[in-house]
């Protein structure tokens, strides 16, 4: 197996902040993962276009409060997520989810949240 088929599982997750959860990957980096920025990218069919990949809810559509409230492996390949506003479709490849890192080696630039007055 060719170190370019090297497939990223996840060897150990914490909470690292409140609302921050870490996943350490199998190759050592330490990723970091607010949990309300994993609920505005849910890849489930309902908040993400098939298609064109295009997000279909709204930042502003998840409460500042969101919970994650359960983490469920799926194969070995994805976790699946339940949402403290009732959300659990979304199907979250190990893939994918490296994608998202928000630390600070794999997003320097962080994208500037507007503030929501919205708190439910």
């Amino acid at each position: 197996m060719g170190m370019s088929e090297l497939v990223l599982e996840p060897a150990d997750m914490d909470w690292v902040d409140k609302g921050v959860l870490s996943i350490t990957w199998s190759d050592g980096h330490k990723a970091r993962y607010p949990v309300r920025y994993l609920r505005q990218h849910c890849p489930c069919a309902g908040c993400t276009d098939e298609w064109t990949g295009e997000l279909r809810l709204k930042p502003d559509d998840v409460p500042i409060l969101i919970m994650l409230q359960d983490i469920q492996p799926v194969g070995r390949y994805a976790f699946q997520i339940a949402w403290s506003d009732g959300h659990d479709t979304g199907i979250y490849s190990y893939a994918f989810l490296r994608k998202l890192c928000q630390c600070d080696l794999c997003q320097p630039v962080k994208p500037v949240e507007p503030r929501s007055r919205r708190l439910l």
